[in-house]
């Protein structure tokens, strides 16, 4: 049993650790949790969005001052733009009632 929980709770740590960083709701101590982001970098990528809103993909986190296409690369598979307003399905049509 304790062989169980212990590969259990091994599982989450790594399901935890390779979990993408949301950049337009990640904190700053989240942020610096990505490599080269630092507390400079991390507060510089916080103000973007106050000033300018939400990333709509993850490359235009290289419109933050200090973050380039080099950043970028080292980044672009660590970071997401999810929460963003996905539309939703249109409903179907209701069916008309059928005439005798």
């Amino acid at each position: 049993m304790k062989k169980i929980l212990l590969s259990l709770v091994a599982f989450l740590s790594m399901a935890w650790a390779f979990a993408a960083v949301n950049i337009n709701t990640a904190t700053v101590q989240e942020l610096q949790t990505l490599p080269h982001i630092g507390p400079t970098k991390a507060k510089a990528i916080e103000d973007y969005r106050k000033q300018n809103g939400q990333f709509k993909t993850p490359e235009d986190i290289t419109k933050v001052k200090g973050i380039g296409k080099a950043t970028y690369e080292k980044l672009k598979n660590e970071i997401v733009v999810g929460g963003s307003a996905a539309k939703a399905a249109p409903k179907p049509k209701a069916a008309k009632p059928a005439t005798p």
